[in-house]
């Protein structure tokens, strides 16, 4: 594919990494610096410009691009860049990656011919309101063509090891002592396990009372640290599904702006240092869930450890570096993507997904799940299909709300889902399969 990324930050040198093998990438920026390192890092065509004019795009006149990306710091700018592109190219296929949230996204989107819209601190504050909907779960996902969900739980230290049998679900990963792997047979389940289940999801959240004893049933106290965008967004969140919530900020005037757009409806703490008797001075130790909302990981597991010591039993730091995300589970910390973090991986996704097959990442984008559905009148209805069988990866068929195993030959049928489960490595092997059914 030929592909334009509008935006030379954290997201977009991601974007160009990943992109770039296989693809044309042409990364466009006004700042000479951004550029000069994706050029020493990438193979890619780094491009010095403006996004907001129109002749920053003339060399690309001749050419037709498959996907536009704008994800520049700033919203005007993602959407003027992707207004001025659209006028000046041939462009198959656009995505906006935007800060603010708008209630009027589908009118956006379809106004300026967008594709995809992608807020991503509003994909991080609904990722940590999902938890309290889910008090054992330490990550929920959710699926277009079903209501099964994908849901991680992190097993007590003191459960016996044990095995679980369910027609309602599937453990579909598993990750021990900092290593991943998709059960292949039946496997014991042992203490301190990051089991992934794929299913219903009242019989998840069974088996997660089970094997969760850590954490409260109801989580109503709620403790935020930082009070930046994405930490007020977060206690909006909490606040509208009537959550308590204390925010916790050191920057005075951050805690008066929050007080101002929060309407009072939350308790802010302004607090000089960085002491750990902050927890017993402010009852923050009462909470049932502690969430370090900042932009700087190694003060957010500093936070998510101190809650610990506390005695607090939830705790969840934002991670918005990759290199910081096995030092969190390791730790034992529940890590819920950053707005960075969000927005690439919402974007790869988004990418990889299409009116026939859809994907998700999981796991630290250590794996992936694909979905294909057989649609009523698709060429798959009365198609037999042989199960294929892929290294560390495996494969359901879901009818009528049970998930089966494909183990033989299979005669698909109308609403039929086939559901696959691959390590990274081995996802593009899974993924030609389900396209070539």
């Amino acid at each position: 594919m030929n592909i334009i990324i509008a935006g030379a930050g954290k997201v977009g040198f991601n974007l160009a990494k990943t992109l770039s093998i296989g693809h044309n990438v042409t990364v466009i920026d006004k700042n000479s610096q951004a550029l000069d390192r994706i050029q020493e890092s990438l193979d890619i065509l780094p491009l010095r410009g403006d996004v907001e004019d129109a002749d920053t795009y003339k060399s690309f006149a001749d050419q037709e691009i498959d996907l536009f990306i704008a994800v520049t710091n700033i919203d005007n700018v993602n959407l003027v860049s992707v207004i001025i592109a659209d006028a000046t190219l041939n462009i198959k296929r656009k995505f906006v990656r935007l800060q603010k949230y708008f209630f009027q996204e589908e009118i956006i989107r379809k106004k300026l011919g967008i594709d995809k819209v992608i807020f991503p601190i509003k994909l991080a504050s609904q990722a940590i309101s999902s938890l309290l909907t889910y008090p054992k779960a330490n990550n929920v996902k959710f699926f277009k063509y079903t209501s099964y969900k994908l849901i991680s739980v992190r097993v007590s230290s003191i459960i016996l090891p044990q095995t679980l049998h369910s027609e309602n679900f599937k453990i579909v990963g598993i990750e021990r002592k900092k290593n991943f792997f998709i059960p292949q047979e039946e496997v014991e389940i042992l203490p301190n396990d990051l089991v992934y289940f794929f299913g219903d999801e009242d019989a998840i959240k069974i088996v997660c009372q089970k094997l969760e004893l850590e954490s409260h049933d109801d989580l109503q106290k709620c403790v935020v640290f930082g009070a930046g965008e994405l930490g007020v967004c977060i206690v909006k969140e909490l606040l509208n599904i009537g959550r308590d919530v204390k925010l916790v900020e050191k920057d005075l005037k951050l805690c008066e702006a929050a007080d101002e757009e929060l309407e009072g409806r939350a308790s802010i703490i302004n607090y000089k240092y960085g002491s750990h008797d902050i927890f017993e001075d402010e009852g923050l130790d009462r909470a049932d869930i502690f969430i370090a909302a900042t932009n700087n990981d190694e003060y957010n597991i500093i936070k998510c450890l101190e809650a610990k010591e506390s005695g607090i039993k939830k705790v969840v730091a934002i991670n918005n570096e990759k290199e910081y995300y096995n030092l969190m589970h390791s730790l034992n910390i529940i890590v819920v993507r950053g707005p960075k973090m969000s927005a690439y991986n919402t974007i790869m996704e988004e990418i990889g997904s299409t009116g026939v097959v859809i994907q998700k990442s999981f796991c630290g984008a250590k794996a992936i799940v694909f979905m294909r559905k057989v649609f009523p009148l698709s060429k798959l209805v009365g198609k037999n299909i042989k199960p294929l069988h892929v290294k560390e990866s495996v494969i359901f068929y879901m009818r009528e709300g049970i998930i089966y195993s494909l183990t033989e030959m299979l005669s698909l049928q109308e609403d039929d889902l086939i559901v696959t489960f691959s390590p990274v490595n081995q996802s593009t092997k899974m993924k030609q399969w389900l396209y070539e059914l």
